[in-house]
């Protein structure tokens, strides 16, 4: 496991000023993130996760805050609330086999959504993706997930719909 990419921690602020922390996840971010999932809306856990929960089972909470940083990356998006931190986004990328593409995830706490915090996280993870030399950035979105087949468009993906595969679209960018 790659030491923890202290560098990547920035802040930043969304369209209204409010200041946002985007850092990379840490084990220890377990809680904040089964918080943050249990928070999303019905929908929007649907559309991350492509499934239907409530929380994420522990060995996916594992794997997604206990990363390497080297062919895994997660970036959150946290403010302060109450004296505490708490996360409103979160955006990720695995490498694939080939070792020059990688695949993205992303949702954003609902309440957040429209605030900006998106783009800045999309921005970062595609900055982190070219600090590693990756090439090409890929997801898989839904296909009635119309605001973040917009949004991909936005950030300069094209789309494809891959035959026989109805209920997804694949998403692709060159970094």
């Amino acid at each position: 496991m790659a030491d923890y990419p202290a560098h990547l921690a920035k802040t930043r602020h969304l369209f209204d000023g409010t200041p946002v922390t985007v850092r990379p996840i840490r084990s220890e971010d377990a809680a904040m993130e089964q918080d943050f999932v249990r928070h999303l809306s019905d929908d929007s856990r649907y559309y991350r996760f492509m499934q239907t929960l409530r929380e994420l089972p522990p060995r996916k909470l594992q794997y997604l805050t206990a990363i390497d940083y080297d062919r895994h990356m997660a970036l959150v998006a946290t403010v302060q609330q109450d004296g505490r931190e708490v996360e409103i986004g979160v955006a990720r990328y695995v490498v694939e086999p080939d070792g020059s593409s990688c695949e993205f995830a992303i949702v954003v706490d609902d309440a957040w959504q429209g605030s900006g915090v998106a783009g800045i996280l999309m921005a970062e993870l595609m900055d982190a993706a070219r600090q590693c030399g990756l090439k090409t950035m890929e997801g898989f979105v839904l296909a009635s997930n119309h605001k973040m087949l917009k949004f991909a468009r936005q950030l300069g993906f094209t789309s494809h719909r891959d035959v026989g595969d109805a209920d997804t679209v694949h998403v692709v960018r060159t970094l």
